[in-house]
């Protein structure tokens, strides 16, 4: 079943509202959990910006990489990490992606080409540039997605990469995930150019900008962006204009932005306005709705229960995996 002005069908609506729960139900439940302490470390939630993992991740193919930055949960969900062994891995437990080593900064899954997760900010913009120039020389025609906070942009690592990218024609598609604030500061207090795309196109680089607060409008743009890298080999940056409703991390007083303005934002809440639109198109009901959050509920309580379940590494384990192991005589 479709509408006449929406080019999808509903098995795939319901793909993106339910992949946009995952990560909602999936982040509250992290919230509730740390508080508990059952999380401990560094917790940074991406409430408010469902819209961009789920739109962009849904344009890319089987065998594209995924770097990302700390905010990373969802991204993680939607490029087909196990939901149990993020939530282990968050616990701190050996079952988790990185055996608990990262935590929720440092989310890793080799098998679905997901890397990282990285804590430092722009740390990811180099090494997708790495994987994408690795891709090139073995005659790869695959995409490295990147996705990085406007704050990026203001670091030596994001002028670096893209020059790199730009001179080299590497595969990359720059995701900025733009929330106007970076870790506590607003874009206009922080950067003489506020146009992100102007920034970008300094690179001879094509740019694009999407609402990042509409999935489908995130989906459409990360599909032009992904045709051109498949195309014509060479890079391509988007500027998904979006909006974090929680603090920087759990550690953030706020002081820094309005209450009412986090509010009228929230009036554009990716998934109330998606599920909206599809009522009001006559594809969905609020039964369906409710039956879908109720699904993604259960798979986020099975998540838990699967890391309440998980095991501690030995402490002898400790410097496992720290230095590679000295190669014998006969081995080399």
């Amino acid at each position: 079943m479709t509408a006449p002005d929406f080019p999808y069908d509903k098995a795939f609506a319901v793909e993106l509202l339910t992949d946009m729960l995952r990560i909602r139900r999936f982040e509250e439940k992290a919230a509730e959990l740390y508080g508990a302490q059952k999380i401990r470390g560094f917790l940074h939630l991406y409430v408010g910006e469902e819209a961009v993992a789920v739109g962009a991740l849904h344009a890319l193919s089987p065998g594209d990489a995924v770097v990302a930055t700390y905010r990373e949960h969802g991204h993680a969900l939607v490029h087909g990490v196990p939901m149990n062994s993020i939530m282990a891995e968050m616990f701190g437990k050996r079952e988790g992606c990185s055996r608990g080593r990262g935590g929720s900064m440092h989310l890793f899954d080799a098998a679905t080409r997901f890397y990282g997760g990285n804590a430092i900010v722009a740390g990811g913009l180099p090494l997708a540039a790495g994987l994408a120039l690795a891709d090139k020389m073995q005659g790869q025609r695959r995409v490295t997605a990147c996705f990085f906070g406007e704050g990026a942009m203001a670091e030596g690592a994001f002028h670096e990469t893209m020059n790199l990218a730009s001179l080299w024609q590497l595969p990359v598609l720059f995701c900025c995930e733009n929330n106007l604030y970076a870790m506590g500061t607003a874009l206009s207090r922080s950067e003489s150019q506020t146009d992100l795309c102007v920034k970008a196109a300094s690179f001879d680089v094509p740019t694009l900008k999407a609402d990042g607060m509409d999935v489908i409008a995130t989906l459409h743009a990360a599909r032009s962006g992904a045709a051109h890298v498949r195309t014509t080999g060479g890079p391509f940056f988007i500027e998904f204009q979006t909006y974090r409703f929680r603090a920087h991390s759990m550690f953030d007083p706020e002081l820094y932005r309005d209450k009412a303005e986090v509010e009228s934002w929230k009036e554009r809440g990716p998934i109330h306005t998606f599920s909206a639109r599809l009522k009001a198109l006559g594809l969905f009901s609020e039964e369906e709705f409710l039956r879908i959050d109720d699904r993604v509920m259960s798979e986020v309580d099975a998540a838990v229960n699967f890391a309440e379940a998980g095991t501690w590494e030995a402490p002898g384990d400790l410097l496992r995996d720290v230095l590679t192991p000295a190669r014998t005589e006969e081995a080399s």
